[in-house]
C-alpha cells in the first residue's frame, strides 16, 4: 500500500508507515500531512491492525523537520493554518487506539522531532540526533513540540533544546526521557518489530484503556484521571480477553487474546 509519500506495509498485526520523501530527508509538506493523517484515520478504522511503527525512508532521516522551502513564503494567517494542520495530525496519532511507536532511524529535528514525540513509544537508533533548531530560523515550534518536550523532558532541559536549537545525540535524548530505548542501527528494525510485536500479542482493548488512561490523565487533575482509570477497570471485565488472560494465568498457559 502507498500513497505517494507514503509506504505502508502490514506485517501480520504489525503496520509500518515509512515517510517516503528520503530525497527531501522526509521533510514534512502540506501533503504529506494529509497523507498521515488519513493513513492513520484507516489505520484506527482497521480492526486486522493492533500496533503501528513509524518511520521515514533511507539511511539518514526519520524526518528532518518541516519542509522550510513550502513554509518560507506563507502569510501569518496561512502559517497558522499550517501549524494547525500539523497539531491535528499528531494529536491524530497521539490519541490513536493502538500503540505507535516511532523508530527513529536517523535525523529527528524540529517537525520530525514533534512527529516522534506525539507516538507513545520511542525507539532510536545510536546515530540518531534529535533536536528544535526553529530558533536558527527565526521561527518557533509550531506542531506541539514545545508542550510534548516539556511534558517528556522538563522545563530546564525544554528550555535549552528550544532556545539554543542544538541537537543531541540519542543516548542524551534517552536520558532526558525523550526516547525509550536507544538501539544500534543495525539491529534498529529488528528491535523494534520485535517489541511491536509483544505489544500486537497483547490484549487490544487493554492496550486501547491503558493509553486512553494515560492521555486523559496527562490533560486533568489526579482526581479525575484516577475516576477515570476506574472506569476502564471495569470495562475491560466486560471483554472476552479479560477472562481469557485470568483463566491463562490460574492454567500456567500463555493467553491467546482475540481481541474481543
Amino acid at each position: 500500500m502507498s500513497d505517494n509519500v507514503l509506504k505502508i506495509a502490514d506485517h501480520g498485526t504489525v503496520r509500518v508507515i515509512a515517510i517516503d520523501r528520503p530525497d527531501k530527508l522526509n521533510a514534512l509538506n502540506a501533503s504529506t500531512l494529509e497523507a498521515l493523517h488519513r493513513a492513520f484515520d484507516q489505520t484506527a478504522a482497521d480492526a486486522a491492525v493492533r500496533v503501528v511503527v513509524l518511520t521515514g525512508s533511507g539511511p539518514k532521516a526519520f524526518v528532518a523537520g518541516a519542509d522550510i522551502a513550502e513554509m518560507a513564503d506563507l502569510t501569518p494567517m496561512e502559517a497558522r493554518d499550517f501549524s494547525l494542520r500539523g497539531q491535528r495530525m499528531m494529536r491524530r496519532v497521539e490519541r490513536m487506539p493502538k500503540p505507535v511507536i516511532a523508530m527513529v532511524n536517523g535525523f529527528a529535528l524540529g517537525g520530525g522531532l514533534e512527529l516522534a514525540m506525539c507516538c507513545h513509544l520511542r525507539i532510536a537508533a545510536d546515530t540518531a540526533r534529535l533536536g528544535q533548531p526553529e530558533i536558527n530560523l527565526g521561527l518557533i515550534p509550531g506542531f506541539g513540540g514545545t508542550q510534548r518536550l516539556l511534558r517528556l523532558a522538563g522545563r530546564a532541559a525544554t528550555l535549552e533544546l528550544c532556545l539554543t536549537g542544538a541537537p543531541i545525540d540519542a543516548n542524551r535524548a534517552l536520558q532526558l526521557g525523550v526516547v525509550n530505548r536507544v538501539i544500534p542501527a543495525a539491529e534498529l528494525e529488528a528491535e523494534t518489530m520485535q517489541l511491536a510485536n509483544q505489544l500486537a500479542s497483547s490484549a487490544p482493548h487493554a492496550l486501547r484503556s491503558m493509553l486512553d488512561c494515560v492521555n486523559i490523565g496527562g490533560e486533568c487533575g489526579i482526581e479525575e484521571g484516577l475516576e477515570y482509570e476506574s472506569a476502564q477497570f471495569g470495562l475491560v471485565f466486560a471483554t472476552q480477553d479479560m477472562r481469557e488472560g485470568t483463566r491463562a494465568f490460574l492454567e500456567k498457559r500463555k493467553p491467546a487474546f482475540a481481541g474481543h
